[in-house]
Formats: C-alpha cells, structure tokens, sequence
C-alpha cells in the first residue's frame, strides 16, 4: 500500500506555511510566517482548540461553544465569540500573535481579520488527511515538531489498518445530505461528513465536484437513486433533525426513493459529523461501518 505521506503533501490550501494563509498584512511577505515560536494564540473554532491542546499550546482566546467544554488547562483564556463570528473588538484587546481559524471560513474572517491588522492562519479541516497536514505544519511553526509528529503517526497507522480491513468491504452508494435551520444541501467528498464516507469505502452519489456542498433539487436526488441516505446538522441539531423527519414525512417524492423503501435513512450524531475535521474520527468511521456494513457496532441513530 502507498505511504500516506504523498498524500498528505499533495492536499490543497491545508498548510499554514508557504501557502500565503499566513500573514497577509500590508507588506508582509507571505511566503511563510514571519514569527515564530510558542507566541499568543487565539483558536476561533472547538476543533481548532483541541489541536492546540493536543500540541500543548497555550492559548488566550477560546471559542464560544455549547457542544464541548473548554478544558481546563485554557480556563483562564477568553471566550472570543461564536467560530463563524469571533468577536473583533475582543479580538483587538488580545492582540495575539496569531487567530487560527479553519480554512472553510476563510472568505468571511480573512477580510476581518487583516481590516483588524491581526496576522492569522487557516487550517484545512475538511478532511482528517487535511487536519494532520495541518497538525504538521503547526508543529513546526511554533516548534511542537514532536507532539505533532506523534499525532501523525498515529493517524498514519489508524489509516493503513482501517484500509486493510476495508478492501473487501461492499461499495454502497451514499446520498449525504447536510441540515441548515429551515434548509439542507448536498455533502460531497470534499466536506468532512463526506470525506468520512468516503474513507468508509461507500461511493458518494455526488462525487466528482470540487465543492464541498451542493444546492441539488429532490428529482435529481432521485434519479441517483442512493441505497442508503445519511442526515446530519451543520447547527441546532436538534431542530434540523425534526425539519428533515417533517421533510421525509410531507414530502411525497422521498417515498419513491430505495433507502426510504427499504428502510436505509440514518440521522448521524452531529459530535461525530460536524463541519470540521476533529480527533473523534475514529469513532465517526465506527458509526458508519454500522451503517455501511452492519456491522456489530453502535450506529447513528433513527433512520
């Protein structure tokens, strides 16, 4: 089996360094960063914090979140607001000598955050082989090469074993369809949810875009015809899962579908299929080889 390293290597905009996420300040040079060290960190994003903590950084800015506490270890740090609004007046009295953001909000905070001269960085965190490539270069950013070497060998190892016990495994086509209040659009194998899907084995119906989501009407949905149908919430799950049951219910044109006939539409917990890459993979591909498989493992909930 190939090395996952080209692999990771070859992953676009997932860098911090030499890709001109770094330091685009007026007259900054943005072939790589121009401090480094352990500095002020502000993490605008859960996934993002529990890299730094993973790392063992310090950090004086945290996000506001109700679906995961802030460890202990950054009690003492501010809360800087929501990951797709950080505060930037909070922001502004930190100062920190870096906000690191995922990359899947760069066009909304990079104008933000060079309007507030702040010097930032982006994670690629739609994929787990991006994550860890960004792992990589921010150990060697602010000189944590080992903690980050350790994440990504372990993660190398995590992926050849899954891999290997997956290469007789069964390609079933999936739709994944991602909740919004009021709304739903289309995942594809460049979204996190989708990405998992795909490392699963199963066959996106959607695949071969370079987007992670799609507008898609229900016809076209249709004509893909799924054998199994996955639903998950970017936010308020809770209320996205009674939208999409509401949906299924009154919408006439899902009873035609094969996954609702045969009973194949299955909610995924939203812990495991956010927006972003984070360190439960592993228990997010457990849940789809239940799904997938039917395997002996605990699956995602209601279909």
């Amino acid at each position: 089996m190939k090395s996952i390293k080209p692999i990771l290597a070859g992953l676009l905009c997932s860098t911090l360094l030499l890709t001109g996420c770094v330091d685009q300040k007026a007259g900054a040079s943005t072939e790589g960063p121009a401090v480094t060290g352990d500095g002020t960190i502000a993490a605008t994003s859960i996934a993002v914090m529990q890299i730094c903590q993973k790392l063992d950084l310090d950090l004086v800015g945290v996000p506001l979140s109700s679906l995961a506490e802030i460890p202990e270890q950054y009690s003492d740090a501010t809360v800087i607001g929501s990951p797709m609004a950080p505060d930037m007046e909070i922001l502004a009295q930190l100062s920190p000598e870096w906000v690191l953001s995922p990359s899947s909000l760069q066009s909304d905070l990079q104008p933000k955050y060079e309007a507030a001269g702040l010097k930032y960085g982006f994670l690629n965190l739609k994929t787990v082989f991006g994550m860890h490539k960004s792992i990589e270069d921010l150990g060697k950013l602010f000189h944590r090469e080992a903690q980050a070497d350790a994440l990504v060998a372990e993660f190398e190892t995590f992926i050849q074993e899954y891999r290997d016990s997956h290469q007789d495994k069964p390609k079933p086509t999936v739709l994944v369809l991602m909740g919004l209040p009021g709304s739903y659009v289309v995942a594809t194998e460049n979204s996190y949810a989708g990405s998992l899907v795909e490392l699963a084995g199963a066959t996106n119906v959607y695949a071969g875009t370079d987007q992670e989501f799609l507008n898609v009407n229900t016809e076209d949905m249709l004509k893909k015809d799924p054998d199994i149908i996955l639903r998950t919430a970017h936010a308020m799950p809770d209320s996205v899962m009674k939208m999409f049951a509401e949906e299924f219910k009154t919408n006439d044109i899902w009873k035609h579908f094969s996954a609702v006939q045969n009973d194949q539409v299955y909610d995924l917990p939203p812990e495991y299929f956010g927006m972003s890459a984070d360190f439960d993979y592993p228990e997010a591909l457990k849940v789809l080889d239940g799904i997938l498989f039917n395997d002996d493992l605990v699956t995602g909930g209601g279909k």
